[in-house]
This record gives structure tokens, sequence and C-alpha cells, in this order.
């Protein structure tokens, strides 16, 4: 299955008080690897942007002045996500905000977007693997070692790589296992494990945790009066 990371930016926080998109940006991953087949788009929202969604995202009315309007690249769009699973920080938001969209069109044929996609929310993975914890993509950023400095500004393009950063760095200690008939199996099923996933870093004991180690095995060996070798 293909998996898109995506994110929008939009005029403030709530569709139904008139807030509109302005910007989407999606990239593509498949069997766990960045494809580069990725979709960015400013939207022209038909409503002045307010000055405190300029603080987050830097898109002023100017800049969105000659850009499309989202029934103009709502084909282009909905043929791109289509069959993949959306991966979207706290995807009640931007999935909220894609359905107003749509609901807005005069002729609106695609219905909503999870008639057509699966979506996973990563911001409640993140919660399950962190729970207690910030988890916001700089929260997160910051705890998995991912380099953001670009991000001084909110965009949707830059943080859907930021998430897939965020996303693979998640999930990458899951091994995948697909149980498939195999002829050779007493149970015929055989697990399968993905191949195609990162490989995981070797962290190697310093001297002070080989010291330390050492000293535990001659408290065991003392203990029950016998030598020890781990």
């Amino acid at each position: 299955m293909r998996q898109i990371l995506l994110d929008t930016e939009t005029t403030g926080f709530d569709p139904k008080t008139g807030d509109r998109i302005i910007e989407i940006g999606a990239v593509e991953l498949i069997k766990r690897k960045l494809t580069h087949h990725n979709y960015h788009q400013y939207i022209q929202p038909e409503r002045e942007v307010p000055a405190d969604a300029i603080a987050v995202h830097g898109i002023t009315d100017e800049y969105l002045a000659d850009k499309p309007l989202f029934s103009d690249i709502v084909d282009d769009f909905m043929e791109y996500v289509t069959g993949a699973e959306l991966i979207i920080h706290n995807a009640p938001f931007d999935v909220g905000f894609i359905n107003h969209e749509l609901s807005l069109l005069k002729k609106n044929k695609w219905g909503k977007i999870e008639d057509h996609c699966r979506i996973t929310d990563s911001l409640k993975m993140a919660r399950k693997a962190y729970p207690g914890q910030r988890n916001s993509l700089d929260a997160l950023c910051r705890r998995l070692g991912i380099d953001n400095a670009n991000r001084t500004l909110h965009g949707a393009l830059l943080d859907s790589e930021i998430l897939a950063d965020v996303y693979l760095a998640i999930t990458g200690g899951q091994t995948k296992l697909s149980l498939q008939a195999d002829s050779h199996s007493s149970t015929g099923l055989v697990a399968k494990i993905d191949s195609n996933r990162d490989a995981l870093p070797i962290l190697m004991a310093n001297e002070a945790e080989l010291a330390r180690h050492q000293e535990k095995l001659a408290q065991i060996s003392k203990k029950f009066g016998q030598d020890l070798s781990w």
C-alpha cells in the first residue's frame, strides 16, 4: 500500500466559522522508502488570512492572490491520495478541513476523503509510544534526534517531510511479519521478515559499562561459588 504523509495550512482553526485551507503538502512512501513523488499546492481561500495565522505560517493574502481555488485542484489532489493510507499528525483537524472544502463544491463527486483513503493519526501513535509526554512534531524531533532546523515557520510540505522522518523513526523498531502458506511448514504458515526496513544501529557498551558488567558477574560468582562468563 502507498503511504502518504500529509499536512495542511489554514486561515484558522475552525472551518465551521469560515476558515479555509491555503496549502496542502504531501510526500509518498512505498515500502518505507520516500519516492519523491510529492504533492504541493497553495490555494486561494476566497477570504483574508488573519494576522495571527500569518505569524504561524507566513502565507499572506498577496502571495495567495493568484493561486487556484480548491475546486480547481480537487481532482488532481484526490487522484493523488486515492487508494493510499494517509498518515496525518492530529488527523481530525486536517481531515475536517478537507471534508469541509469538499462539501463546498457545487458538484462534489468525491464525497469524503475517508471514502477513498485509510486515515492514520500519527499523533495517536506518538501518544501511545510516549504516554504523558509532549508529542508535537517539534517535541518528537527533539526526542528522536531528527533535524528540523529549517522549520522556522510552519509549512505543509516541510511538515510532511518532517512527519515522514518521525513516522519512520517511531515505527522503525517494528518488524513486519506476514503469515503465508508454505508447503515445507508443518503448520502451513511461516513468518517472513520485511527486508526493506532500514538497518537498526548497533550500540556497543563503553568501558565503564563493561567494567560494571564484570563487577556484577564477580558478585554473582561469589554468591554461587562458581565462575560465570556471559
